[in-house]
This record gives structure tokens, C-alpha cells and sequence, in this order.
């Protein structure tokens, strides 16, 4: 891209001379006046703009008034100095809000502060590579403005805009007096400083918490880093243990309950209230098993089933999932039911948990451990053969689990080897659960509902915090199992409460924007592969599309694509449906231990059924909307620090093989640059358009790639390349690549790929280049080749 300058500015025309200048100057038209202006990288003031084109003596008066006339029209404003910019022109330098994430996965933002009644331009927001904690649609930046092609913009990030906290997480290093603390936040501009007798013992490279002082030590003119000590001492910045440390603390996600939940929860620990005589059902004999997986410390939910004695019903299932009772010790008002609305979920790292509820409830009445008598709200469930559900109902009751499973032993004892904990389990109880799940799917194959194949990453931790393996992580049956009867759980929940006219927190997914639709249509033509035209789309036809696609070398990138193409599923007391699962009716009714909706739906269900204590308040559902918001954003907030987690310990895991060379997948095309998912650790990596072969890249959203002008290099979502590993930070999680091409690339594909028709793009593999054209073996050699260019060195976009 050509900056403008002073020297290359576009000129006006240039008005004639002398006595021809007398017969034929005129004053310059709005177009020509507006074009200079529009075309000025900088505002620009009245008597510039004369002096370009030449005004003098008697025009200046005509002249200021087509300045003004423009104004008045709404084609010009003023800025700071009298300077003329174009109506809607952004600044150099702007604080943004950031707005959400385009169908390319670009970042988009808008400005902080726009007056206009016209909507702002689109701006595109670069990829901080300092950083890859993510960004989220609220958060500010400050960044640095250019404009590109379309009137759009390109945001560069100067900084992020931290919020306003007396705490601040960071990491001590000893200074000449005292020490210093550098801010794991990179919103945070300035390093902090601590006394010594501040410091509490703290050491080199520790990660701490410190409390900023109030005013600054020499006074509001001070220019000196603003003075901090130190409350809590987290252990060594080095240690993988405190890297979901900074996650939690950069997303604002709350560590510490207030005392007062606190003591009602010990209180309902100590002495929890018995239900009157009757208003529970006994379950005591039911020989109901949690599934969990095998690092799980709560249990919330357990699942028996039977087939259904009903003759009317051949083939048919009998199910119970029975769910811990929270409502029952987490009343509607309190002290904990504040503190869990407030976090409105748990939130999950590989080393730790952040709860809903305090560990005394959520490991203690609210888990349903094994032997052990439970209060527990159940959905007793009737479905056919195919199924379909037929008929239910909702129970307060008392059950003793019969075991705590994995889903491990679960499978294994179904494909027959069980354990000596499932071998007595596994005809009365496991085999019976696989038959109702059989029928289960079939009603879930029928509804046609979208299945997508996305990879997930398992950190392998040892006991003293290294981290040992980052991999897939297992999908078996028993995982599918376990989902079926919590779906079916789900369904009967929300149509019961919609039976009962009472409020309910349904979760909706509603149907994918059609302009993203028509999006992904057009890139899908590109790999040979076909999305159907109509008016509404199915999820069935892009589970259809996804199967075309499984098993070739674009599978990674059609599931991406379709992923990118969905709305984001909510809560919200309206009901739209969920589009993903192919349901009318929809809620969460199976967690209330970890998000706070499900304790929603469970009150509803409570005080609709007349079940007794806990139910929900009268006055609750003008406030529903407002929760639904609220339980949202605190589920974006989990995920994305969970993101960053994850992120922050492959790059720990990874920061041992800098240098190395990997194999991946491109994942991401932006102007910016590449984003590449790794094969082996699944960590996602930037390759900066700077490191690309020596080009001018276009970036080409209909086909989502980067196209050099001059030689003509293409590189697309999907593709395969071999890459260098230059830099892992644990601190930010932000991993960057360079991109090898020529034999090492070669080498890197043959140790890489999972297969031989993975090692290369398939219109490399057959002999043709990105227009089906064939290509001798020379040609085919030099697109994996940079070639050297010729003369000056071409500019990159």
C-alpha cells in the first residue's frame, strides 16, 4: 500500500496562466474540492486548499462560500483548528470499542465516540502479536488508523485500555529501590513500583498481587511509575499452575466469595433443612451412576434407564435424570444467590476451578457422590423406539447414587471389558442406558441436526504443575450418551414450563445470518463442494455438507467456515428455538451446580409444579430479560478466559521447541497475516504478512486468501504449510510462525501429515495450479520455492 505524502498527494488541475488565466479561471467545482479534501491523508485548513487551487482577489469570496455550502450539506466538518475533513473521516489515532468478528474472523471495532447519523465505516482490527489474550466485543483499544480499500479501515493497537481497578496482577522484579512490577495485563501501559518494606518477601519473577496506593509518591506532578504493594505472592510466573492465574484476573472473573455466602453456605453445610414429611419422592432403591470424567470433583447429574413395560410402547425406553437440588439450599435473594448470579457460571481450567456455588455445597449436598443420600430435582422421561419423547414428568426426591463412573469404564465395560467396579453394573444398568441412547439417536439422526467436528485440546498436567502432553481429547459414546439424556431432559424442561405458563430461561440458538450463508456458498464453490440455494436453511444440509467434506483435506476448514456461519446461542425468556440441535423447545435444566440459568429453570419448575421451598419469586419475570443478558455475557467471559488458558500453556508447552519445524493448517486469512493451527499440539500461531515471501498480498475475502500481485503466490483457508516455530510467550499466549517453503517444507509435510493426500493442496498434488491449470514439475517446484525478485524489493500489503 502507497502512503500519501506531502510530495504525492493527488493535485488539482492546474488553472492557466497570464492573460488566458484572466478569460478562463473559474472558481474549482464541489467534485474537485471535495476529491482534494478526501484525498488529503491530513485535515486540511481554507487557506491550503485556495492556495492549491490558486484563489486570489475576488474568487475568495465565492470560494468561502462553497466551503461553507459543503459544510452545510453535510459533506464537510470541522475539526480541531478549523481543518476540513470529509463527513465520517476517522482520526490517526482513535480509542475503538470493539464490535464482534466478521465471517472471515477478522476483528471488527467502531469508534469510541461518532457523531454522525450515518454509520461509522467498517474497521478491521490487527491481530496484537504481543498478545493473544482475545478480545472481546466491549473492550477498548487505542489504535493507530489507516485507510484501505472501500472506505474501511485498518486499526493497528497501540494499547488496550484497561479498566479501572485497584488491584493489579503482575510480575515482581527487584529494582535499585525496592522493585518493580510488570503488569500481566498488556492493557496495562505502565510498570508499578513497590517499596521495600511493600514488597512482602516477594522474589525475581514472581507472580504477585499487588494493591495500587492511592495519589502518587511526589505528588499529582509526579512523573514516576505509580507506587503498589504487594497482598498475595502467587508462586513463580515460570510455574504453568499460575498461567490460568492471569486469565482469570484479566477477564475480571471472581476468585473470593463474600463472607456473607460464605457463612450461609457453611450454615446449609452444617445443618441443611429436611423437607416435610411427603414432599419428596423416594429414589433410594433406583440404582442410578454419575458419569463424569475422571478428574471430576462434583457430580450433579446420574441416569438410569429400563425399557418400558408398556405394551403400547414396544421397543420403548423408561429414563431418570436426576439432578443435584440446588434451589432446595440455595434460596432466591440470598447472600449465595447473589454471588452465584454474579458469576453465573463455573469456569474451567486445566489446573483449577473457579465455582458457582463455594466447594462446602458444590463437593458437599449438591454432589451426588456414591452411597450417600441426595436431595435431587428428576426428569422421568418415556420415549419410543425411534426416540421420540412420548410423555414426562418433574419430581422432587431423595436417591443414593449406586457408583461414580468415567466415561472411560463406561465404554470399556460396553465394548466388554469391564472393570471390577462396572462388571456387576453392566447388563442391569450400562447396557440398558446404550439401549435407550440407541434410540435416541435415531430421533436425533431424523431431526437432521448439525454436527460439527472440531477437535478439542487436553492439557496433561503432572502433580507438580509440568505440563506433560497437550492432546485431542476423547470422544466416546459414553460422551454421547450422557449429552442424549441431558438434551432430553432439556426439552421436556422447557415444554413443561411453557405448559405451566410459567417464566422460562430457554436456550435459543437462532437461524445463521443469510449474508453469511451466502458467504460461506461462495467460498465452499471454490473447493468443489456445494450448499444448496433456498429460502431457509436446515442444519441437516450443512451436516450433509460436512460429511461431502469429512476425510478430505479441507474437512478442518469446512467445519470452521460452518462454525463461523452461526448466530451465538443465548439465554433469553423469548423462545427462537435452537437451530444447531433442530428444536422448538430448549432449556438448560441439567447443571444448576455450574450456570446459574438451569438454577432459573429448576425455581420455575418448583413453583409451577407446587413442589415446595425454593421456588421462584412472583415478581421474577419482568427481570428475565435482563438475567438472560446477564448469564450470557458471564458464559462469554468463562469461554474466553478458558481460551486464554489454553492458549497461555501450549505456548509454555511449546516455548522448548522454538526452532522447530511443524506442519499445520492454515485456519485463519486476514490481511494481517496467517493464522496456523499446529498439527501435534492444536495451538494456533500467526505468521505475519511481513514474514511472507517478498510480495504485495491482496487479501481476498470471497475466497478467503492472500494473492501476490507480482508473483502471483496464493494462499488459502484450509491449505497446508510447514512452518517455524520463532517465538511462544506463556505470559501473553501469543505464538508466531515463519513460513517455510522449498525442501524443508517437503520434509516437513512427509513427517507431518496424516496421510499422503493431506501433504500438499490438492491442486498442487494433481499438477495444476489454483486455476486448474497443469503445471510441468519445474513449475510445480516453484510455487513451493520462493523465487528471488526482481529489482526493487516489492512493497507487502
Amino acid at each position: 500500500m502507497t502512503l500519501t505524502t506531502k510530495s504525492n498527494r493527488p493535485k488539482p488541475p492546474r488553472p492557466a496562466r497570464g492573460r488566458a488565466a484572466a478569460k478562463t479561471r473559474s472558481l474549482p467545482s464541489r467534485d474537485q474540492v471535495l476529491t482534494f479534501i478526501r484525498e488529503s491523508p491530513s485535515p486540511v485548513g481554507k487557506r491550503e486548499i485556495a492556495r492549491a487551487f490558486r484563489i486570489q482577489g475576488a474568487d475568495r469570496i465565492p470560494f468561502k462560500a462553497l466551503l461553507k455550502d459543503l459544510r452545510e450539506a453535510g459533506h464537510l466538518e470541522r475539526k480541531e483548528g478549523r481543518k476540513l475533513v470529509p463527513r465520517g473521516r476517522l482520526p490517526p489515532v482513535a480509542v475503538l470499542v470493539v464490535s464482534g468478528i466478521d465471517e472471515d474472523g477478522e476483528l471488527l471495532a467502531r469508534p469510541a465516540v461518532w457523531e454522525s447519523a450515518e454509520d461509522p465505516p467498517v474497521i478491521y482490527v490487527a491481530p496484537d502479536v504481543r498478545s493473544r489474550a482475545a478480545l472481546a466485543p466491549g473492550d477498548r483499544i487505542l489504535a493507530k488508523l489507516s485507510r484501505v480499500e472501500d472506505g474501511a479501515y485498518e486499526a493497528r493497537i497501540i494499547r488496550r485500555i484497561a479498566k479501572v481497578t485497584a488491584r493489579v496482577l503482575g510480575v515482581y522484579e527487584p529494582a535499585a529501590r525496592g522493585g518493580l512490577i510488570r503488569p500481566t495485563d498488556k492493557r496495562a501501559k505502565h510498570d508499578l513500583a513497590v517499596r521495600t518494606e511493600d514488597s512482602a518477601g516477594a522474589v525475581a519473577g514472581e507472580l504477585v498481587m499487588v494493591e495500587l496506593r492511592s495519589g502518587r509518591p511526589g505528588g499529582r506532578h509526579h512523573t514516576g511509575p505509580r507506587e503498589a504493594r504487594v497482598i498475595e505472592r502467587l508462586g513463580d510466573v515460570s510455574d504453568p499452575r499460575n498461567l490460568s492465574l492471569i486469565a482469570v484476573y484479566e477477564h475480571d472473573i471472581p476468585m473470593d466469595f463474600p463472607p456473607e455466602a460464605l457463612s450461609e453456605a457453611e450454615r446449609v453445610a452444617r445443618a441443611p433443612e429436611k423437607p416435610a414429611e411427603g414432599q419428596r419422592e423416594d429414589l433410594l432403591d433406583v440404582p442410578l451412576v454419575t458419569i463424569d470424567g475422571a478428574d471430576a470433583r462434583d457430580f450433579d447429574d446420574a441416569v438410569w434407564a429400563e425399557a418400558d413395560g408398556d405394551p403400547a410402547n414396544p421397543g420403548g425406553w423408561h429414563l431418570l435424570v436426576a439432578i443435584a437440588d440446588v434451589a432446595w439450599y440455595v434460596r432466591p435473594g440470598g447472600p449465595l444467590d447473589r454471588a452465584a448470579f454474579d458469576r453465573g457460571n463455573s469456569v474451567y481450567f486445566p489446573d483449577r476451578v473457579v465455582p458457582m456455588l463455594p466447594e462446602t455445597l458444590s463437593n458437599g449436598w449438591c454432589s451426588l457422590r456414591p452411597e450417600e443420600e441426595r436431595a435431587c430435582m428428576a426428569a422421568e422421561l418415556w420415549i419410543d423406539a425411534e426416540g421420540t419423547l412420548r410423555k414426562y414428568r418433574f419430581l422432587r426426591g431423595l436417591m443414593r447414587s449406586a457408583a461414580r463412573l468415567t466415561y472411560e469404564q463406561v465404554q470399556a465395560a460396553r465394548d466388554g471389558t469391564p472393570n471390577p467396579t462396572t462388571a456387576p453394573l453392566a447388563e442391569p444398568v450400562i447396557a440398558p442406558l446404550y439401549g435407550a441412547y440407541e434410540s435416541l439417536l435415531k430421533a436425533r439422526r431424523a431431526r437432521g441436526t448439525l454436527d460439527l467436528d472440531l477437535a478439542e485440546r487436553r492439557v496433561v498436567m503432572a502433580e507438580d504443575g509440568t505440563i506433560q502432553a497437550i492432546e485431542p481429547r476423547a470422544r466416546l459414546d459414553s460422551h454421547r450418551l450422557i449429552e442424549e439424556f441431558m438434551i432430553t431432559a432439556n426439552i421436556a424442561a422447557a415444554k413443561r414450563l411453557e405448559a405451566l405458563r410459567q417464566p422460562c430461561m430457554y436456550r435459543v440458538h437462532d437461524q445463521p445470518d443469510p449474508v453469511k450463508i451466502q458467504a460461506l456458498r461462495e467460498v465452499l464453490e471454490t473447493v468443489d463442494l456445494r450448499l444448496a440455494c433456498g429460502q431457509v436453511i436446515r442444519p441437516g444440509a450443512l451436516t450433509a455438507l460436512l460429511e461431502k467434506a469429512r476425510g478430505t483435506p479441507v474437512a478442518a476448514m469446512v467445519n470452521g467456515l460452518v462454525l463461523r456461519a452461526q448466530s451465538q446461542a443465548v439465554y433469553s425468556p423469548d423462545n427462537l428455538g435452537h437451530f444447531g440441535l433442530a428444536l422448538t423447545h430448549y432449556a438448560h435444566f441439567t447443571s444448576p451446580i455450574r450456570r446459574y440459568a438451569d438454577l432459573l429453570v429448576h425455581r420455575a419448575l418448583i413453583a409451577g409444579l407446587k413442589l415446595g421451598e425454593g421456588a421462584l419469586p412472583p415478581d421474577s419475570e419482568g427481570r428475565f430479560a435482563e438475567s438472560g443478558e446477564h448469564i450470557s455475557a458471564t458464559e462469554r467471559r468463562a469461554s474466553a478466559a478458558e481460551r486464554d488458558a489454553l492458549d497461555r500453556l501450549t505456548a509454555a508447552f511449546l516455548q522448548g521447541r522454538i526452532g522447530a519445524i511443524l506442519g499445520g493448517r492454515i485456519n485463519g486469512v486476514t490481511r494481517f497475516g496467517l493464522f496456523v493451527t499446529l498439527d501435534e499440539s492444536g495451538a494456533d500461531g500467526l505468521i505475519p504478512i511481513s514474514q511472507l515471501p517478498d510480495d504485495f498480498y491482496v487479501h481476498d475475502p470471497n475466497s478467503h486468501s492472500l494473492v501476490g500481485r507480482r508473483w502471483g503466490r496464493t494462499y488459502r483457508l484450509g491449505e497446508r504449510v510447514s512452518v517455524r516455530l520463532r517465538e511462544a510467550n506463556p505470559l501473553t499466549g501469543g505464538v508466531i510462525l515463519d513460513l517455510i517453503e522449498g525442501e524443508d517444507a517437503d520434509e516437513a509435510a512427509l513427517s507431518t501429515a496424516a496421510t499422503p493426500a493431506q501433504r500438499l493442496p490438492k491442486t498442487q498434488k494433481s499438477g495444476k495450479d489454483s486455476t486448474g491449470n497443469m503445471l510441468g514439475r519445474r513449475a510445480r517446484a516453484a510455487k513451493l520455492r520462493p523465487r528471488k525478485p526482481r529489482g526493487k524489493r516489492p512493497k507487502r500489503g
